[in-house]
C-alpha cells in the first residue's frame, strides 16, 4: 500500500489494506487477471467512509469557529 494510506486517520481500514497487500503478494499475474479487485473495492469503500467521517467532523468544527467569529464581530459592531 502507499505509505500515505497508513495513517492514524485510516486505522479502521487496516484489516482490508492488509488483505489487499496479501493479495498483491500473490504476484503480478494474480493481480492482472483481477484476483484482487474485491479487496481493492473494499479498501476504496473503507477509505471513502473514513474520508466522509473526517469531512463531517471538519464541517462541524468550522461551523463552531464561524459562530465564534460572527459573535466577535457582532460584539465589535455593538461596542463601536
Amino acid at each position: 500500500m502507499h505509505p500515505h494510506l497508513h495513517t492514524k486517520d485510516n486505522g479502521a481500514c487496516e484489516e482490508v489494506m492488509k488483505a489487499l497487500d496479501d493479495c498483491h503478494a500473490r504476484g503480478f499475474l494474480w493481480r492482472s487477471i483481477g484476483g484482487c479487485n474485491g479487496e481493492k473495492t473494499q479498501v476504496n469503500k473503507c477509505l471513502r467512509a473514513q474520508r466522509l467521517k473526517r469531512t463531517e467532523t471538519n464541517r462541524e468544527k468550522a461551523k463552531i469557529e464561524r459562530a465564534k467569529i460572527k459573535k466577535l464581530f457582532a460584539d465589535i459592531d455593538a461596542n463601536s
